[in-house]
């Protein structure tokens, strides 16, 4: 589902918990990718570099953070 704010885009998570936890990811923006939780969307995002972003998706898609 995306969400729009302002001129941003968020787009939540396919894995996202129906009970609300949940973090959305907003891009394109020029050079960064955004990342905030669902559940406070006036609240803090964190931004990432593209390399960056991909770097943490491929760690995770590789499973190197399953509990």
């Amino acid at each position: 589902m995306a969400i729009r704010q302002g001129i941003t885009t968020w787009q939540k998570s396919s894995y996202s918990l129906a009970n609300g936890d949940c973090v959305e990811v907003a891009s394109p923006l020029p050079q960064s990718i955004a990342v905030r939780d669902s559940k406070d969307p006036h609240g803090p995002a964190i931004s990432f570099t593209p390399d960056a972003w991909t770097s943490f998706v491929t760690t995770v898609t590789d499973g190197a953070y399953d509990l």
